[in-house]
């Protein structure tokens, strides 16, 4: 069986964590949370992290119990069964390979505001694709201190966006409070679970990470965490400075934001939604080359995908997924594809809450996974009409994929018992 080596610490995992958290989100996501809720946004943030805390607590027990590669994938294949394993692997792949492409064309946006002449954002946002690419097909450990670097960068460029905006806030910005009442606030709520949904990230990697049933409960806990944190300072600051109905109205709220105080602190925010979403897009191909590996090992996928370089990277995988992202973002720009991201997303979040609640030895009380069951099942009945449609499409390919390749395996089976 191929084996990856364990070369990455605390601060590695707790970075990819927060490097999937702390992305294009919190650049564009609070403004538009921000004109469903209003200035209590604040309020969506913490209800957001708390829904989000219920299936975060769920993977970090689950990461304690099975540190194994593949994440959710992994948890529902061996606490529920191997078909449920199966479907959780399946639909992250598909709506994480529309996530890596959304973020690539993000990228690209906001480069192409520092390139003094006309670009074709599609291209850019392909290149992108092959950069990180090539980044991961060179490691976990390289890769992992790029990201590093790049979590690092954004934080300080946040905390500097807090510091300067803070003194600049105005009372009078967060009058009504509350101007679309609970509803809003909720609503706000459940688009802030969507921007926290990085938090499992970790769990997908977890045969590279030292001493995983330590460290990668750690890590998702602490990225969640400080990750709450930094959105609410920034949300607060942001408000305060412009109040949310500019936030509300801009493709960019808090480059509009630092604005108000400073071309340079502008610039200085829109380097670092340079450096986040590069971050992401980087987390994402991680994610997705691992994952891809677990299945293949558990021959759920081509076995190809299993194959290790010099570097213990599965780099087949890194190639596929890379490259497929760099041609669809050549050609599309996915956008409306982002509501399979989110049916994918919470059916996934959905098995490994329930995966979690078949633990025999729970170490938190056993109500969290069914509060994490609970949350998802109310966000995907309120999730668009597009998104389960596209979303029961891609379920439904994936059951006959599955059904075809379980036959084909026991015909082959029995062809070889036969001769």
């Amino acid at each position: 069986m191929a084996e990856l080596k364990r070369t990455l610490g605390l601060f590695d995992a707790f970075a990819i964590g927060i490097g999937a958290i702390i992305g294009s989100g919190i650049f564009v996501v609070t403004g538009i949370a921000a004109g469903l809720a209003g200035p209590a946004l604040l309020l969506s943030l913490i209800f957001g992290a708390i829904i989000s805390g219920f299936t975060a607590l769920s993977f970090a027990e689950l990461a304690q119990a099975r540190p194994k590669e593949g994440g959710g994938y992994e948890f529902a294949r061996e606490f529920i069964s191997p078909f449920a394993g199966f479907i959780a692997g399946w639909l992250w792949i598909l709506s994480n390979v529309v996530v890596g492409v959304v973020v690539s064309l993000g990228f690209a946006s906001y480069l192409a505001l520092f390139i003094p002449f006309p670009v074709n954002v599609n291209i850019i946002a392909a290149l992108a694709c092959i950069a990180v690419t090539f980044i991961n097909y060179l490691g976990a450990r390289d890769s992992s201190l790029l990201n590093d670097i790049l979590v690092i960068i954004k934080l300080l460029i946040l905390a500097l966006f807090v510091a300067f905006g803070l003194g600049s806030v105005k009372s009078g910005n967060f009058s009504p409070f509350m101007p679309t009442g609970e509803i809003g606030i909720m609503q706000g709520a459940t688009l802030i679970f969507f921007a926290y949904s990085g938090f499992a990230r970790v769990t997908l990697i977890s045969e590279e990470v030292k001493d995983p049933k330590k460290n990668i409960p750690r890590a998702i806990i602490l990225s969640l965490g400080i990750s709450t944190i930094v959105y609410m300072l920034v949300s607060f600051t942001a408000v305060g400075l412009v109040g949310y109905k500019v936030l509300a109205s801009s493709g960019s709220p808090l480059a509009d934001a630092a604005q108000s105080v400073g071309k340079n602190l502008a610039y200085f925010v829109s380097v670092g939604a340079l450096v986040a979403t590069f971050s992401v897009l980087l987390t994402t191909l991680l994610g997705l080359s691992r994952i891809s590996f677990a299945m293949s090992r558990d021959s759920d996928l081509p076995h190809f995908f299993t194959r290790l370089d010099k570097h213990s990277t599965p780099y087949y995988t890194v190639l596929v997924f890379g490259f497929t992202m760099a041609v669809l973002a050549l050609f599309s720009n996915l956008m409306q594809a982002v509501a399979l991201a989110n049916f994918g997303s919470l059916l996934y979040y959905l098995l490994s809450n329930y995966a979690a609640l078949k633990l025999e030895n729970h170490v938190y009380p056993r109500i969290i996974p069914v509060l994490g069951i609970i949350t998802c099942v109310v966000l995907l009945v309120f999730l668009s009409r597009d998104a389960w449609v596209r979303g029961c499409i891609v379920l439904l390919a994936g059951v006959v994929y599955y059904y075809l390749l379980k036959k084909w395996q026991k015909n082959r089976v029995n062809a070889v018992g036969g001769s």
